[in-house]
């Protein structure tokens, strides 16, 4: 028997950035949320572990040791003392790669799940969150998969504030945006930020979300900008459209995103953006 899980994309509402530690590592401060668009990840029982990859995106990924989906069931596995236990493990590809949307993260998490109650493994959450961050800083929240803070390295989880779904658009204009030359470009710039986690009143309306977003930032979008400037193109086209609200980048990019009063303007924009650039990838969604 299949079973199937969904994997959303991430968005980083807000994404704080302090310089790196001496080993290294970015601490962050992130308000991450999760869209209703994502890729799809299906597992049956099979004698070996193996994964197949298709959808729109799928030809720019690898089926090897190195994807994030089979090193997370490798990983679960081991934790669970049944490294020969197997599993046909296939994922839709429908998220850009590599696009500021923790994609790979998703996939990860949704795999584990997905492992966990096939195999009867029954974990439970704090294990599975374990797993996760050793695939990726990403990995926790995106398993969890509902909007909350992430800070540190990504491994301090913590409740988001109140808000309502916020509808929006999602937009990819075919950059390369790798996130070690953002990082690099970011500690070039002399002008590193903090990880401040800001306190937000009650924003009981998508406006009130906002605008309060609005003080908060993406210490990564101005190296990404410097570094691939058809991020900025995709930005000017979303803080262009008279229904957007904000507009911002995502993570280390490229993928841009505009905060909407209602799922219908998102949509307006979308198929606008679509029609004027056929090469971009450009959704509609909710983010919760």
């Amino acid at each position: 028997m299949t079973a199937t899980a969904f994997a959303a994309a991430k968005v980083n509402l807000y994404l704080h950035v302090a310089p790196p530690t001496p080993d290294g590592y970015h601490p962050i401060a992130s308000l991450m949320a999760f869209a209703d668009v994502g890729d799809e990840v299906s597992a049956a029982p099979a004698e070996t572990l193996s994964l197949a990859i298709r959808g729109p995106f799928g030809a720019g990924l690898s089926a090897q040791d190195d994807n994030l989906v089979l090193r997370a069931a490798r990983a679960l596995l081991a934790h669970a003392g049944r490294p020969d236990a197997g599993a046909r493990l296939v994922l839709t590809k429908a998220l850009p790669i590599a696009a500021g949307l923790g994609g790979g993260s998703s996939d990860a998490g949704a795999a584990l799940r997905l492992l966990d109650a096939m195999l009867g493994l029954s974990l439970g959450e704090d294990r599975l969150e374990a797993v996760a961050a050793e695939i990726g800083a990403d990995g926790a929240a995106c398993l969890r998969g509902r909007m909350l803070v992430a800070q540190g390295r990504g491994e301090r989880l913590s409740p988001a504030p109140a808000m309502p779904p916020l509808p929006a658009v999602l937009v990819n204009p075919g950059a390369p945006s790798p996130t070690g030359a953002v990082y690099r470009a970011y500690d070039d710039s002399g002008a590193p930020g903090d990880a401040d986690r800001p306190e937000p009143p009650v924003l009981d309306t998508v406006a009130a979300a906002a605008a309060w977003l609005a003080g908060c930032r993406n210490d990564l979008e101005p190296p990404a900008l410097k570094l691939e400037p058809r991020i900025g193109e995709a930005l000017a086209a979303l803080a262009a459209a008279p229904e957007s609200l904000l507009a911002r980048m995502s993570g280390s990019g490229a993928t841009c995103f505009a905060l909407c009063e209602t799922i219908g303007a998102a949509q307006t924009v979308a198929d606008r953006l679509a029609a004027r650039h056929p090469s971009w990838w450009v959704r509609a969604c909710t983010l919760t």
